[in-house]
């Protein structure tokens, strides 16, 4: 690492990225005035829950934020803009959908140590001292909103790379933890401590263990996209995450030394608060709405003291969408996991008749439920063994492995359930193995729980034993001439839902009976009823099957 003056770099920030969004039309900016205590967040939230498609939704630029009292900021706030859906998160990894993941790959096996320079957009104003006192002070100043209005406690930090330091090794870890806000001064960080948690609660720990009253700490908002990306993932212990974001973007990420904190943050950034976390007292923290789909009850956490707030001129504050999924956050694990499990399966395991696999997003907060797609004709063995390496692939993922064919739309829960209905015997095709950490979820997360309780996993086999029929749809043909009617008489606008048509490919279905239902369709049935007459046969039980490519 190198220390130089003025900051170069190819990678985007976030007004960058913002501008980019915009020219896409991803990007929807609301000038009027938007309480962030009460509005905001619910506001964003219509579009999760709302019946909108997951490609028509965007990220919430709001330039006019006011409080509950009315009182105005001058920063604006956005929502959305890191994984407000798919296509958001790609743009901000600069890669294709198919390119994420192997991008990912190299970043983690060749991350690029960032560079230090002096000067930096995220300094360009420096607030220290008694300035950080008072109201409408300090954190008090940013219009951070309430994430769960009606049952949150506190404005929250959600949208955070939270920087600490390996007292021994000097390492520095990026991870997303949330902040409440008590004071303008002081705010409440909640790591997590169960076994797989927070870096910076390991972090946390060591300077307890050293005797240390204080851990520096820098909770940064507004980073560039590529860094941003790094901090809810679970890299390997002791990686420094900004040089796997260096990796992600191509070149040396640049950083700062932290104004009163020996810290670096990144250069680019919108704000950064600065300060020290108390490792002696902890403190009431929460309400707030977790993203395992419960509210979180007060818990103590770790008081932090502000000792600087830096920030851009221009600052824009952001905020992630969590609590019930689908959200901003589990999007951004959604979208990177997958190919993750995909290439663990197929690659490092070599079972390759695994075709997709797809952690279950809607009220699952993504870790609980993985669907693994398997290809026609894959052994039984093969299917096993891919149910066992998706649910031991990462600790708090893959509670619930549930195996299906190609045919079946692992988005579509209805479809889930139907391969559970009829393509299952539990008595065969059912599996629970013991012995699995709680994870991540609405019981207290304390250390004494999670060293008492176990959890469990559940393995489904719910793939197609044989060859059946086509679903029973219309073709796609005949469902794509009745749209257009549909579109003609000016009826409710159609969001299909897979599976909306049927298909005989790679199914139980002859040519005979296709050029059957082909006359139907033409008219001419009453051929196929002069062919079925001349098959007539005595002595047989009703019900008994008829194949005609088995007739003499």
């Amino acid at each position: 690492m190198n220390d130089t003056g003025t900051p170069k770099r190819g990678y985007a920030d976030l007004h960058e990225h913002l501008e980019a969004l915009r020219k896409e039309g991803l990007l929807l900016v609301v000038d009027r005035p938007i309480d962030k205590d009460a509005e905001l967040h619910p506001l964003v939230r219509w579009q999760y829950v709302g019946g909108v498609e997951e490609h028509e939704r965007k990220a919430f630029l709001f330039t006019n934020v006011v409080d509950g009292r009315g009182r105005k900021y001058r920063f604006p706030v956005v929502v959305g803009a890191f994984a407000g859906n798919r296509v958001i998160y790609c743009i901000g990894m600069r890669a294709r959908a198919e390119q994420v993941q192997p991008k990912w790959d190299h970043a983690i096996a060749n991350p690029i140590a960032p560079r230090i320079v002096k000067e930096a957009p995220c300094q360009e104003v420096v607030i220290e001292g008694d300035a950080l006192k008072g109201e409408g002070n300090g954190l008090d100043m940013l219009p951070i909103p309430i994430s769960t209005p009606g049952f949150d406690s506190a404005p929250t930090l959600t949208a955070t790379n939270v920087i600490t330091k390996d007292p021994e090794t000097g390492i520095q870890n990026h991870g997303t933890y949330r902040a409440g806000l008590k004071a303008p001064d002081r705010c409440v960080v909640r790591m997590a401590t169960r076994v797989g948690g927070a870096g910076g609660y390991r972090h946390y720990l060591k300077y307890q263990k050293r005797g240390e009253k204080a851990m520096p700490c820098a909770i940064v908002l507004g980073c560039p996209p590529c860094v941003a990306f790094v901090a809810p993932m679970k890299l390997p212990l002791d990686v420094d995450e900004v040089g796997v974001a260096g990796a992600v973007a191509g070149e040396p990420i640049n950083v700062v030394r932290a104004r009163s904190v020996d810290l670096l943050v990144p250069a680019e950034a919108e704000i950064v608060i600065e300060g020290l976390i108390d490792t002696e007292h902890l403190e009431p923290e929460g309400p707030f709405g977790e993203s395992h789909g419960h509210v979180a009850l007060e818990e103590f956490n770790m008081p932090m003291r502000v000792t600087a707030i830096t920030h851009r001129a221009n600052a824009i504050v952001a905020s992630y969408l969590s609590q019930v999924t689908p959200s901003e956050s589990s999007a951004i694990k959604r979208v990177s996991y997958e190919p993750m499990f995909l290439s663990h399966l197929r690659n490092t395991l070599g079972i390759r008749e695994v075709k997709r696999v797809t952690l279950h997003e809607r009220m699952t907060a993504l870790r609980r439920v993985a669907i693994v797609t398997v290809e026609k004709g894959a052994p039984r063995t093969e299917i096993w063994r891919a149910l066992y390496g998706a649910t031991s692939f990462k600790a708090d993922c893959g509670k619930i492995c549930i195996a299906v064919s190609e045919d079946i739309d692992p988005d579509n829960s209805d479809a889930i359930f139907w391969a559970l209905a009829f393509r299952t015997n539990p008595a065969k095709d059912l599996q629970v193995l013991p012995y699995r950490s709680l994870g991540h979820g609405p019981e207290r997360e304390q250390e004494d729980v999670y060293e008492q309780e176990e959890d469990s996993t559940l393995l489904i086999d719910a793939t197609a034993k044989e060859d059946l029929p086509p679903l029973a749809l219309p073709k796609r043909e005949y469902m794509e001439r009745a749209r257009t009617i549909w579109e003609e008489l000016g009826l409710p606008k159609l969001r299909p839902q897979s599976p909306w048509f049927g298909s005989p490919a790679g199914g139980d279905w002859l040519p005979y009976w296709d050029e059957a239902a082909r006359r139907a369709v033409e008219g001419r049935y009453l051929e196929n009823g002069r062919a079925s007459e001349k098959l007539r046969r005595k002595g047989l039980k009703p019900e008994t099957r008829f194949r005609p490519d088995k007739e003499a």
